[in-house]
Protein backbone atom coordinates (compact mmCIF):
# COMPACT_ATOMS: atom_id res chain seq x y z
CA UNK A 1 0.00 0.00 0.00
CA UNK A 2 1.16 3.12 -1.13
CA UNK A 3 0.12 5.81 1.30
CA UNK A 4 -0.81 9.14 -1.57
CA UNK A 5 -3.89 10.94 0.24
CA UNK A 6 -1.62 13.51 2.50
CA UNK A 7 -2.19 17.52 1.91
CA UNK A 8 1.53 17.86 1.51
CA UNK A 9 0.93 21.25 3.04
CA UNK A 10 5.14 21.60 3.63
CA UNK A 11 5.41 21.30 -0.24
CA UNK A 12 3.40 23.97 -0.35
CA UNK A 13 2.89 25.88 -2.54
CA UNK A 14 3.27 23.44 -5.46
CA UNK A 15 0.78 21.45 -3.70
CA UNK A 16 -1.73 24.05 -4.04
CA UNK A 17 -2.28 22.61 -7.38
CA UNK A 18 -0.94 18.82 -7.01
CA UNK A 19 -1.15 16.21 -4.51
CA UNK A 20 2.21 15.88 -2.77
CA UNK A 21 2.37 11.88 -4.82
CA UNK A 22 2.63 13.47 -8.25
CA UNK A 23 5.02 16.39 -7.64
CA UNK A 24 8.02 15.44 -10.01
CA UNK A 25 11.71 14.20 -8.98
CA UNK A 26 13.89 13.40 -11.50
CA UNK A 27 11.35 13.45 -14.39
CA UNK A 28 8.84 11.28 -12.68
CA UNK A 29 6.11 12.22 -10.13
CA UNK A 30 6.89 10.76 -6.35
CA UNK A 31 4.13 8.42 -6.78
CA UNK A 32 6.04 6.34 -9.89
CA UNK A 33 9.49 6.26 -8.39
CA UNK A 34 7.49 4.24 -5.20
CA UNK A 35 5.30 2.17 -8.28
CA UNK A 36 8.72 1.10 -9.39
CA UNK A 37 10.41 0.50 -6.66
CA UNK A 38 7.59 -1.99 -5.57
CA UNK A 39 7.52 -3.44 -8.82
CA UNK A 40 10.94 -4.08 -9.20
CA UNK A 41 11.22 -5.61 -5.47
CA UNK A 42 8.38 -8.27 -6.51
CA UNK A 43 5.20 -6.60 -5.55
CA UNK A 44 2.20 -6.84 -8.08
CA UNK A 45 -0.84 -5.91 -6.32
CA UNK A 46 -0.69 -2.15 -5.13
CA UNK A 47 -3.08 -0.58 -3.25
CA UNK A 48 -2.88 3.64 -3.43
CA UNK A 49 -4.89 5.83 -1.11
CA UNK A 50 -5.87 8.98 -2.09
CA UNK A 51 -7.51 12.57 -1.04
CA UNK A 52 -5.81 15.82 -1.98
CA UNK A 53 -6.34 15.97 -5.84
CA UNK A 54 -7.47 12.52 -5.70
CA UNK A 55 -8.91 12.47 -9.46
CA UNK A 56 -5.01 13.42 -10.83
CA UNK A 57 -3.85 10.53 -9.12
CA UNK A 58 -6.39 8.37 -10.50
CA UNK A 59 -6.16 9.80 -14.07
CA UNK A 60 -2.30 9.45 -13.85
CA UNK A 61 -2.68 5.54 -13.10
CA UNK A 62 -5.32 5.19 -16.06
CA UNK A 63 -3.10 6.91 -18.35
CA UNK A 64 -0.06 4.52 -17.28
CA UNK A 65 -2.17 1.70 -17.69
CA UNK A 66 -1.41 0.70 -14.19
CA UNK A 67 2.38 0.20 -15.00
CA UNK A 68 1.36 -3.34 -16.22
CA UNK A 69 0.51 -4.26 -12.40
CA UNK A 70 -3.01 -4.64 -10.57
CA UNK A 71 -3.31 -1.09 -8.84
CA UNK A 72 -6.63 -0.51 -6.64
CA UNK A 73 -7.92 3.10 -5.35
CA UNK A 74 -8.79 3.47 -1.44
CA UNK A 75 -10.90 6.39 -1.80
CA UNK A 76 -10.64 8.88 1.17
CA UNK A 77 -11.73 12.16 -0.92
CA UNK A 78 -14.52 12.74 1.60
CA UNK A 79 -12.71 12.20 4.98
CA UNK A 80 -9.08 11.66 5.63
CA UNK A 81 -8.72 9.02 7.56
CA UNK A 82 -4.69 9.47 9.05
CA UNK A 83 -2.42 6.50 8.45
CA UNK A 84 -3.70 4.30 10.72
CA UNK A 85 -7.55 4.72 9.47
CA UNK A 86 -6.08 4.76 5.97
CA UNK A 87 -4.91 1.12 6.70
CA UNK A 88 -8.05 -0.09 8.49
CA UNK A 89 -10.27 1.26 5.48
CA UNK A 90 -8.00 -0.45 2.65
CA UNK A 91 -8.48 -3.76 4.78
CA UNK A 92 -10.80 -5.49 2.37
CA UNK A 93 -7.45 -4.69 -0.67
CA UNK A 94 -5.13 -5.53 2.18
CA UNK A 95 -6.28 -8.68 3.35
CA UNK A 96 -5.74 -12.22 1.26
CA UNK A 97 -3.90 -13.39 4.26
CA UNK A 98 -0.64 -12.83 3.62
CA UNK A 99 1.54 -9.74 4.94
CA UNK A 100 1.49 -6.25 2.94
CA UNK A 101 4.05 -3.75 3.05
CA UNK A 102 3.03 -0.28 3.57
CA UNK A 103 5.12 2.77 1.90
CA UNK A 104 4.86 6.26 2.06
CA UNK A 105 4.61 8.27 -0.96
CA UNK A 106 7.60 10.70 -0.12
CA UNK A 107 10.16 8.05 0.63
CA UNK A 108 13.19 7.81 -1.85
CA UNK A 109 15.40 5.63 -0.81
CA UNK A 110 17.70 2.52 -1.37
CA UNK A 111 16.43 -0.25 0.88
CA UNK A 112 15.68 -3.43 -0.45
CA UNK A 113 12.11 -3.48 0.31
CA UNK A 114 11.96 -8.00 0.05
CA UNK A 115 14.67 -7.73 2.48
CA UNK A 116 12.27 -6.05 4.47
CA UNK A 117 9.18 -8.62 3.97
CA UNK A 118 11.07 -11.46 4.32
CA UNK A 119 12.33 -10.32 7.90
CA UNK A 120 9.12 -9.83 8.51
CA UNK A 121 7.98 -13.45 7.90
CA UNK A 122 11.16 -15.06 9.73
CA UNK A 123 10.53 -13.09 12.80
CA UNK A 124 6.79 -13.88 12.34
CA UNK A 125 5.39 -10.60 14.07
CA UNK A 126 2.82 -8.49 13.20
CA UNK A 127 4.78 -5.29 12.36
CA UNK A 128 8.25 -4.99 10.99
CA UNK A 129 9.39 -1.42 10.70
CA UNK A 130 12.72 -0.31 8.56
CA UNK A 131 14.75 1.65 10.96
CA UNK A 132 17.99 3.22 10.63
CA UNK A 133 20.57 5.21 13.03
CA UNK A 134 20.29 8.47 10.82
CA UNK A 135 19.87 11.65 12.86
CA UNK A 136 16.17 13.14 14.05
CA UNK A 137 14.44 14.54 16.48
CA UNK A 138 12.17 11.91 17.14
CA UNK A 139 13.20 8.05 17.81
CA UNK A 140 11.60 4.62 18.28
CA UNK A 141 13.04 2.83 21.06
CA UNK A 142 13.83 -0.74 20.74
CA UNK A 143 15.06 -3.66 22.82
CA UNK A 144 17.94 -5.75 22.44
CA UNK A 145 15.84 -8.60 20.81
CA UNK A 146 14.65 -5.80 18.70
CA UNK A 147 10.85 -5.24 20.27
CA UNK A 148 9.12 -1.98 20.00
CA UNK A 149 9.22 -0.14 23.43
CA UNK A 150 8.77 3.36 23.39
CA UNK A 151 8.80 6.92 21.63
CA UNK A 152 10.78 10.20 22.71
CA UNK A 153 11.44 13.49 21.26
CA UNK A 154 14.56 14.65 21.98
CA UNK A 155 13.94 18.20 21.27
CA UNK A 156 11.40 18.60 23.76
CA UNK A 157 11.81 15.45 26.41
CA UNK A 158 8.66 13.52 25.45
CA UNK A 159 8.02 10.17 25.58
CA UNK A 160 5.42 7.64 25.17
CA UNK A 161 5.42 3.67 26.50
CA UNK A 162 2.79 1.28 27.29
CA UNK A 163 5.67 0.51 29.69
CA UNK A 164 5.00 2.23 33.14
CA UNK A 165 8.67 1.71 34.54
CA UNK A 166 10.02 2.77 30.89
CA UNK A 167 13.10 4.83 30.32
CA UNK A 168 14.24 5.68 27.41
CA UNK A 169 17.82 5.19 27.89
CA UNK A 170 17.42 1.48 28.37
CA UNK A 171 16.84 1.29 24.68
CA UNK A 172 18.08 1.47 21.41
CA UNK A 173 17.30 4.54 19.54
CA UNK A 174 16.01 4.03 16.22
CA UNK A 175 14.65 6.52 13.28
CA UNK A 176 11.39 5.49 11.20
CA UNK A 177 11.64 5.42 7.59
CA UNK A 178 7.67 5.23 6.53
CA UNK A 179 8.65 1.69 5.07
CA UNK A 180 6.90 -1.19 6.98
CA UNK A 181 5.30 -4.70 6.48
CA UNK A 182 1.96 -5.74 8.54
CA UNK A 183 0.50 -8.87 9.18
CA UNK A 184 -3.26 -9.10 8.59
CA UNK A 185 -3.94 -10.23 11.85
CA UNK A 186 -3.20 -6.30 13.04
CA UNK A 187 -6.57 -5.85 11.83
CA UNK A 188 -8.41 -7.11 14.24
CA UNK A 189 -6.79 -4.93 17.15
CA UNK A 190 -7.57 -2.05 15.44
CA UNK A 191 -11.48 -2.90 15.60
CA UNK A 192 -12.14 -0.52 18.44
CA UNK A 193 -10.39 2.44 17.14
CA UNK A 194 -11.82 5.29 15.63
CA UNK A 195 -12.83 6.03 12.28
CA UNK A 196 -9.17 8.48 11.83
CA UNK A 197 -6.15 7.28 13.66
CA UNK A 198 -2.47 7.81 13.20
CA UNK A 199 -0.41 4.07 12.76
CA UNK A 200 2.29 5.37 15.41
CA UNK A 201 0.23 6.14 18.10
CA UNK A 202 -1.36 2.39 17.29
CA UNK A 203 1.84 0.70 17.39
CA UNK A 204 2.97 2.73 21.20
CA UNK A 205 -0.34 2.13 22.29
CA UNK A 206 0.19 -1.70 21.45
CA UNK A 207 3.40 -2.57 21.57
CA UNK A 208 2.96 -4.47 24.70
CA UNK A 209 0.83 -6.78 23.27
CA UNK A 210 1.77 -7.58 20.15
CA UNK A 211 5.60 -8.06 18.38
CA UNK A 212 6.35 -5.16 17.07
CA UNK A 213 9.97 -5.52 15.47
CA UNK A 214 12.82 -3.40 14.05
CA UNK A 215 14.50 -4.06 10.89
CA UNK A 216 17.62 -1.58 11.39
CA UNK A 217 19.37 -1.35 8.27
CA UNK A 218 23.08 0.23 8.92
CA UNK A 219 23.40 1.41 4.84
CA UNK A 220 20.49 2.96 4.87
CA UNK A 221 20.13 6.10 2.52
CA UNK A 222 16.87 7.71 2.46
CA UNK A 223 14.84 11.09 1.56
CA UNK A 224 11.91 12.58 3.09
CA UNK A 225 10.53 14.42 0.29
CA UNK A 226 8.60 16.38 2.68
CA UNK A 227 9.95 20.20 2.39
CA UNK A 228 10.62 22.15 -0.68
CA UNK A 229 14.91 21.99 0.09
CA UNK A 230 14.70 18.41 0.01
CA UNK A 231 13.10 18.27 -3.85
CA UNK A 232 16.90 19.02 -4.84
CA UNK A 233 18.39 16.57 -2.44
CA UNK A 234 15.80 13.59 -3.97
CA UNK A 235 17.04 14.73 -7.33
CA UNK A 236 20.59 13.90 -6.05
CA UNK A 237 20.01 10.77 -4.44
CA UNK A 238 17.80 9.15 -7.64
CA UNK A 239 20.58 9.77 -9.54
CA UNK A 240 22.80 8.59 -7.39
CA UNK A 241 21.29 5.82 -6.59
Amino acid sequence: MIFAAGLGTRLKPITDTMPKAMVPIAGKPLLQHVIEKLANAGFRDIVVNVHHFSNQIVDFLKQKDNFGLKISISDETDFLLDTGGGIRKAAALLDDGEPFLIHNVDIISNAYLKDLYDCHVRQGAVATLLVSERKTSRYLLFGDDNRLQGWMNVQTGETKSPHPDFRPEDYRRFAFSGIHVMSPDIFRYMEEYPEKFPIMDFYLAQAANLMIKAHPVSDLRMVDVGKIYSLQEAEKAIREM
